[in-house]
């Protein structure tokens, strides 16, 4: 007889992949800022960025535009922590908006229950991180930005050459974000 263990419930492995991922940021970040300080973490945002550009370009699907392949991306992650995340087409672009972050509550959660955080707050470092991915990877003519609201944030991924009249943005843009 075997005592294998039962499968876990869908929703148990998400709190555990969760938890995990956390626990692993986490760890990086208190080495890092530990050992490396200020420097070391901005070094490791422009590596991760480049990493993560060139992940994103191998792993886009045929005739979606960069831009929403980041966009999406950008939303799914975080939906992964249950954010009250739409998306809105926009003449200029894509607006993400992110009225309560998961990510944020998470962390509170966990400060809460005693972990230790290094960063006071995750938002600077996501804020530059994505945008930081999304000057390597996004197309030429498309500005992404981030402004912090409350407990969520904005992201607006904007084309300069997107006439006033197209909600969709250019054609080469891929139209909006689902």
């Amino acid at each position: 007889m075997t005592n294998d263990p039962a499968a876990l419930d869908p929703a148990v492995k998400v709190d555990l992949w969760r938890q995990r991922f956390f626990e692993a940021q986490a760890a990086a970040e208190e080495f890092i800022q530990g050992v490396h300080g200020d420097e070391g973490v901005s070094a490791w945002i422009q590596a991760n960025s480049r990493i993560t550009a060139d992940l994103l370009q191998s792993q886009r699907p045929a005739g979606e535009s960069a831009t929403v392949h980041f966009m999406n991306r950008l939303q799914r992650q975080l939906l992964l922590y249950d954010s009250a995340v739409t998306s809105e087409p926009q003449p200029s672009g894509t607006v993400l908006r992110n009225a309560e972050c998961g990510i944020l509550r998470y962390r509170k959660q966990a400060a809460g229950a005693g972990v230790k955080l290094t960063f006071a707050s995750p938002c600077p470092y996501c804020q530059e991180l994505n945008t930081a991915i999304a000057a390597r990877y996004v197309e030429s003519d498309v500005t992404v930005s981030c402004e912090q609201a409350g407990d969520g944030c904005t992201w607006r991924a904007e084309s300069r050459h997107a006439s006033e009249g197209d909600a969709d943005g250019p054609p080469d843009r891929g139209g909006t974000v689902d």
